[in-house]
């Protein structure tokens, strides 16, 4: 398989072209270069976000693919234009969107026929996260057409995270002492590691798939619990994990989700992150690693690089200030 790789040297991106080399495919990673690109593809410079951008793509010399990749979160124009570029020179063409496509409240056991927010793939500017990747999402389907995969992540972990959440909760974790663990210890949560979200992706390109996918695990796949105590397990910290109940959190003033990364609070926002039905991702082989073993080689990596992780600089920092913990826990 000959892959091109919009963007591929961060997180998903990176994921995805590593387990495409790993395969032995054919790899083409275009970006800014910013940053290096995994061992073992080709690499062609260029900003999307700039008027000749895609130059780079356009020239003859360039070549054709069997299926390109793309993770981009800004205007959807970029998208429009680099699929449009593209469309007779590409077998299949996904996109990494978002389950933030659908409307909110996202009812507890959606499904991908669920409805979606509206958006546009003449969207020059990006200022609201799902209306963006729901303007990619279309602006992929007119150019592609049932060649389109749209790939509608939730919550993503594993190594190379450039968000902070998983990074966070080893760091806070590894120092030790009393950590505020917010409640309940069974709370189900849902979500995806990056690498088997790539492995996913890569089976769906070469099966030809195309359509609407929500990818994350099964509800339930693990609990805050299981999450927090792999945290406490793998760093070998002297972490005393303080269960507390969600009312009493929400009473400090914590803010679930950025403060407290990966909780929420039971609720329509919970049921919507963490209620997807993903039975459709589970019949085309979507295979989800146990937590612990997402959470092992973060802290692996994590180490690998000095214990601070990359922060995207669209993104908010998260995690929640040592007095707000302290206010609490005393």
């Amino acid at each position: 398989m000959r892959l091109l790789m919009l963007g591929g040297t961060e997180f998903v991106g990176r994921a995805i072209s590593a387990a495409a080399v790993a395969r032995g495919w054919q790899v083409t990673v275009f970006h800014r270069g910013n940053h290096t690109p995994p061992d073992g593809v080709t690499a062609l410079h260029g900003d999307r976000g700039a008027a000749a951008g895609l130059e780079a793509l356009a020239a003859e010399r360039a070549g054709e693919w069997d299926a390109v990749v793309d993770t981009w979160s800004g205007a959807p124009s970029a998208v429009r234009d680099t699929a449009r570029l593209l469309a007779g020179r590409a077998g299949t063409y996904a996109y990494v969107s978002s389950r933030s496509v659908y409307a909110y409240p996202a009812a507890y056991g959606l499904d991908e026929h669920g409805p979606v927010v509206a958006g546009s793939a003449d969207d020059t500017g990006s200022e609201d996260y799902a209306t963006a990747k729901r303007g990619g999402e279309l602006a992929a389907v007119d150019a592609f057409g049932d060649r389109a995969l749209l790939i509608r992540a939730g919550l993503i972990l594993g190594p190379y995270e450039n968000i902070g959440r998983l990074p966070w909760w080893l760091g806070r974790i590894a120092r030790g002492g009393p950590v505020l663990a917010p409640g309940p210890r069974e709370m189900a949560l849902q979500y995806v590691d990056v690498r088997d979200l790539a492995e996913w992706t890569l089976d769906a390109l070469e099966a030809g798939r195309g359509g609407a996918f929500n990818l994350v695990s099964e509800i339930g796949h693990a609990t805050m619990g299981e999450l927090l105590e792999s945290c406490v397990r793998v760093t070998g910290s002297d972490a005393e994990l303080r269960w507390t109940a969600p009312a009493e959190v929400l009473a400090a003033g914590i803010e679930p989700w950025t403060e407290l990364p990966v909780w929420l609070a039971p609720g329509e926002l919970r049921d919507a992150i963490y209620g997807a039905d993903v039975a459709k991702a589970l019949a085309t082989g979507l295979r989800c690693r146990p937590v612990g073993e997402t959470v092992a080689d973060t802290w692996s990596w994590l180490r690998s690089i000095g214990g601070t992780a990359p922060q995207r600089p669209d993104r908010p920092v998260v995690g929640l200030p040592e007095e707000k913990e302290a206010a609490v826990l005393g």
